[in-house]
């Protein structure tokens, strides 16, 4: 473990752990189940090693709306590979519960309470934060019931797909609710992907109608959809499951005029076949049924399309929101999410889960850095939002803007309680900068880690311990999170000693786990999560336990590790150090190993993003690996270091090193559509000959 990390800062401190819906459900269970709990810790232990105790008191105490009684919770004899099956005998529907709220007396019966008619329940915010527009509980509601009356005079069914390529709306949202009320599975993309990775997706889920915004706007241009449209309907011919095509409004006022593209009508002409039926109808579904297929990034290959739960999805989440995030201590009404997320990333889904707990969520479209670097941060006061979602690279060009902007300074955050960070590693720097900088001290900042393939958080916060540097605080209650040696055979499964770094596994069954890939008779769901060891989930992070504070420290993916002679370690590491020590030179970084078949060892590669005016420079080569030989260890210090013009990212900002690592590495790969600058992959193509670009010259 690198030495920064052994400093253990304090930054945050709960004000008072007793205070919280945890510490109130951790009391029920004790006498409900004879425990002797006292503490976050004590939970966590006794929610991972008796599961089904566990996740039936969420289920009692944290009721969603749910028709039907259980046997048994989950066989624990099951193997975890078999995806054992939770609760079975019990109905839910995912629309239902987040439009309602369950009976106090009756689960089976839906109220309106902390979701009263005429309160907001969602705030749809275009770029620029000019355009704002609120949606009622009552409104949503009809929204959502006329519209799928409409699909389902028009057909739709249980287990049909529906999906949408559109901007974050209210619209979309309204399609995600229509189609699951009828027990349909929705699918999601967002309107940047390019053609061919949205293809990708839905030739293989085969939908029976989509929904495609007609213009989108995105960093202060205006793009025309039409011609998209055409090209995806192009691209689906010959599918005899796809019906249809549904053209939403950018601009409420001005429809485009889609009467030039086969199969394509207006919303408007769709919304015609409920003949005005407000009448809220939901199929209630078993609750392993699905309801959504979420995908891989497929920055490497044909994205795989991951199938949730219903009803896993809706008990996790009471969990996350209400255990971990405390979010039902406040009054329903003053409850705020802002989640910063396009429709083609795992946290669009969390952005809508917002509502399930009564909270309203912020739909926002577009750049938050438009028109300005501040505009969003007002919108977040403006709003009162108490809880804001981003991204580390949001934190980043805050911080490297020239002035830095302060977002304490700009704008009035006292009413915000937290900001969540996920997508990629947060370094300690933006930890130290969060608090020292940025964000009132009040703020907890909550570093969390899961994502797509299990709908949920492996590791994230709490209300009840503090937080320190560098850290995600602890293992999100019923995961069983384990870190294992890498060097491992498949049936040993070792974990390492505490401060180590490993692979972070999970080795009790949850509720999340996806119930299947779709169309996907098992391999592909088991070599992905199941293949690495025996009867353990292998998710593909690099992690260590700290020994002192207990937090988790995340690394980097476990296919990113660098294994110089046999020195083990997560680029993550590299980045903290160059983010502490270089912040007025350095931009961005990637670091990747190189190992082609005529290698006989890895040599570890970094690429440096200059800011802009700074030189990359052998004084700057030195300085940098001076200090990852300093903060990380002599034997990690990269053994090449050359400056790149950019470096990868998905359309979602998250920082991509695999296309890098095999393009070094010898392999020739095509880029994905989900890259947002996948041309840039072109420069590091040359580096698979590195004895060419460092002879006659010494190595840099």
């Amino acid at each position: 473990m690198a030495e920064s990390q052994l400093q253990m800062r304090k930054l945050w401190q709960p004000t008072d752990p007793e205070a919280t819906q945890a510490y109130t459900f951790l009391q029920n269970a004790n006498r409900k189940r004879n425990r002797s709990m006292e503490n976050w810790d004590d939970l966590h232990a006794w929610s991972v090693d008796h599961i089904s105790e566990f996740w039936e008191e969420v289920f009692q105490q944290l009721p969603i709306i749910h028709s039907g009684s259980y046997g048994e919770v989950v066989d624990e004899t099951a193997r975890m590979d078999s995806i054992p099956t939770w609760f079975k005998g019990v109905k839910t529907n995912l629309a239902e519960n987040i439009l309602y709220w369950p009976d106090a007396s009756d689960p089976s019966k839906a109220t309106t309470t902390r979701k009263r008619d005429g309160a907001v329940a969602c705030t749809e915010v275009r770029e620029g934060c000019t355009e704002i527009r609120h949606c009622t509980w009552k409104e949503i509601r009809e929204r959502t019931a006329v519209l799928s009356n409409a699909m389902r005079a028009r057909g739709v069914r249980k287990g049909d797909r529906v999906a949408v390529v559109a901007s974050n709306s209210i619209d979309t949202l309204t399609v995600f609710y229509a189609v699951t009320a009828l027990g349909g599975l929705f699918s999601s993309s967002s309107t940047d992907m390019g053609t061919k990775g949205i293809l990708d997706r839905l030739r293989q889920i085969k939908p029976k109608f989509v929904f495609v915004d007609d213009w989108a706007v995105y960093n202060g241009k205006t793009i025309d959809l039409r011609p998209k449209i055409g090209e995806i309907e192009a691209g689906l011919r010959g599918i005899e499951e796809v019906e249809g095509f549904v053209s939403m409004p950018r601009w409420q006022d001005k429809p485009a005029d889609v009467s030039g593209l086969a199969k394509c009508e207006t919303l408007a002409s769709f919304l015609r076949s409920a003949n005005g039926d407000k009448t809220p109808r939901f199929e209630r579904i078993e609750f392993r049924d699905p309801f959504i297929i979420v995908y891989s990034s497929g920055t490497t290959g044909m994205p795989k399309c991951i199938v949730h739960s219903a009803g896993g999805v809706l008990l996790n989440n009471r969990k996350e929101a209400i255990l971990h995030r405390d979010s039902t201590a406040l009054d329903a009404e003053a409850n705020c999410v802002l989640q910063y997320t396009t429709t083609g990333w795992i946290m669009y889904l969390s952005s809508c889960l917002a509502m399930l707990n009564g909270t309203r969520t912020i739909l926002f479209d577009g750049s938050p850095f438009q028109p300005d670097l501040k505009a969003f941060l007002k919108l977040v006061s403006d709003q009162h939002v108490t809880d804001l979602g981003v991204s580390p690279r949001y934190f980043q060009t805050l911080a490297t803007a020239k002035p830095p902007v302060i977002p304490r300074d700009v704008t009035d955050l006292s009413r915000l309680r937290q900001v969540s960070s996920t997508g990629m590693v947060l370094s300690e720097a933006q930890f130290e900068y969060f608090y020292d900088h940025a964000f009132p001290p009040h703020v907890q900042l909550a570093n969390i880690s899961g994502g797509t393939d299990l709908a949920a958080c492996l590791t994230g916060d709490t209300m009840m311990k503090p937080l320190y540097t560098g850290g995600t605080m602890t293992a999100m209650l019923g995961m069983k999170v384990e870190v294992f040696d890498q060097e491992a055979g498949r049936n040993e499964g070792l974990t390492v000693p505490v401060g180590e770094a490993g692979e972070l596994v999970c080795t009790r069954p949850f509720p999340t786990m996806p119930v299947m890939f779709w169309d996907d008779p098992g391999e592909k769901y088991f070599n992905a999560y199941f293949a690495r060891f025996d009867n353990v989930w292998t998710h593909g992070d690099f992690i260590s336990l700290h020994p002192q504070n207990k937090q988790f420290y995340m690394l980097g993916r476990a296919d990113g590790v660098l294994n110089p002679s046999g020195v083990r370690f997560g680029s993550a590491e590299v980045y903290n150090s160059l983010d502490a020590n270089f912040p007025d030179e350095i931009q961005d970084s990637v670091c990747v190993g190189q190992r082609r078949p005529q290698d006989t060892d890895e040599s570890v590669m970094l690429f440096l993003l200059m800011k802009p005016g700074k030189a990359f420079t052998q004084d700057l080569v030195k300085r940098a690996k001076d200090a990852i030989a300093r903060d990380v260890g002599r034997r990690c210090v990269p053994k090449y270091v050359f400056e790149t013009p950019d470096i990868p990212t998905t359309i979602n900002l998250k920082k991509v090193e695999l296309p890098v690592k095999q393009i070094v590495s010898g392999k020739t790969i095509k880029p994905s559509d989900t890259l947002a600058n996948g041309k840039c992959l072109e420069f590091y193509y040359q580096f698979s000959k590195i004895e060419e670009l460092v002879q006659p010259r010494s190595k840099l």
